[in-house]
Order: C-alpha cells, then sequence, then structure tokens
C-alpha cells in the first residue's frame, strides 16, 4: 500500500510540473546556418517549485557567465510552453511531454544536444550552485569544442 501511495504521489508531482504535449514552433524558429549553444527549458501551463527553479537558476547562470555570448547570439536561451499547440512540433522533435532542460549544439546547420532534465530535477531547487555549476562547465565545453 505504501509504494502504491509514493507511486501516486510522483505520478502526480509530474502532473503537476505540466505534463501535456502542445509546444510552439516559432518561440524556437532559428537561422540552423549559424553555429550556437541553445539551451531549451521547456514547461507546462502548470509548474512546480522544482520547474521554476530550474528556469529561474538557468537564466541566473546564463545572464551571470554568458552575457556577452547571449548578447551576440553564440548562447541563446528560449522557453517554450509546451502548453501551447503553436509548440506541439518542437515538443515531438524532443520528444518532451513535461518540463525539461535541453542544451543543443548547432555547428554547421547539424544539431547534437544532450538532455539535462534528470539533472536538473536533481539538483535545480536543492542544490542551486551545483546546477549552475554543472550547467556553466557544459556549456564551456561546447564553447570550448568549436
Amino acid at each position: 500500500m505504501r509504494k502504491a501511495l509514493l507511486f501516486l504521489t510522483f505520478c502526480m508531482s509530474l502532473l503537476a510540473c505540466g505534463n501535456v504535449y502542445a509546444q510552439n514552433n516559432k518561440a524556437v524558429a532559428a537561422d540552423n546556418s549559424k553555429n550556437r549553444i541553445e539551451i531549451l527549458y521547456f514547461h507546462g501551463r502548470q509548474r512546480c517549485a522544482t520547474c521554476l527553479a530550474i528556469e529561474k537558476n538557468t537564466k541566473e547562470a546564463l545572464e551571470t557567465q554568458f552575457a556577452n555570448e547571449l548578447k551576440n547570439g553564440t548562447v541563446v536561451f528560449k522557453t517554450i510552453d509546451i502548453s501551447k499547440a503553436a509548440n506541439k512540433k518542437i515538443a515531438e522533435k524532443y520528444e518532451v511531454t513535461w518540463s525539461s532542460l535541453f542544451i543543443c549544439k548547432w555547428e554547421n546547420g547539424k544539431e547534437s544536444y544532450e538532455n539535462l532534465t534528470e539533472y536538473a530535477f536533481a539538483n535545480a531547487r536543492t542544490a542551486p550552485d551545483t546546477f549552475k555549476t554543472g550547467l556553466i562547465e557544459r556549456i564551456k565545453k561546447l564553447i570550448d569544442a568549436e
């Protein structure tokens, strides 16, 4: 009984984070010929404290460590509301059905990406400094690889 209750609680927390399927193509339309690092934060209509912490701490890390790159477009941060029908295609592309965090590298028109959702949920709210440090390190590694 206790396991069933824990499982039900876990499922409900996923729903609270925005377990929906819609996405917005316009929000992520970009020139794929430009080399850049994109950080994509997907969320639903309703967000839990951890979902909000992921967005907040991602923004803080980027604005603190990559202000020049954000300004010149070599680092791009996009927040995508998957509860909007216009975002359906991008959600399908990344197979996103609830709050998620991806780092995408666009080089010579080709994309590679890493799904950081598990890392983000494990650290963004309870260990924000660890989360920011890990995110910054991953982005720097991708920038240095260019």
